[in-house]
């Protein structure tokens, strides 16, 4: 296993053990709302509240994977340009030698 295959497995790591830190928040937050003795107006209001932070957290890993996976596309693409500008210099090179 390389580096970058090592790197990609911890950050799928990282993102699934927040995921599922989150999503057990938020069921036992909804979980203890529902047995709470309030009015169901109360419920439904702290229910939504829950539900629309639980969203925005979502949004936020989300958005900080997809900047993640932009970034690591970028420097995948800058290597294989400057290994390519090095192959192309080789080949130059070898054939300037060659003749």
């Amino acid at each position: 296993m390389n580096y970058k295959q090592f790197q990609k497995q911890n950050n799928m790591s990282a993102g699934k053990i927040v995921l599922g830190v989150l999503a057990g928040f938020a069921a036992g937050a909804a979980i203890g709302i529902l047995f709470a003795p309030e009015k169901g107006s109360a419920t439904r209001k702290k229910i939504l509240g829950i539900a629309n932070d639980l969203a925005e957290d979502i949004k936020e890993k989300i958005s900080e994977s997809i900047k993640d996976v932009s970034n690591q596309f970028e420097s995948t693409k800058d290597d294989l340009k400057d290994y390519a500008e090095a192959g192309k210099s080789r080949v130059k090179s070898n054939y300037k030698n060659f003749n």
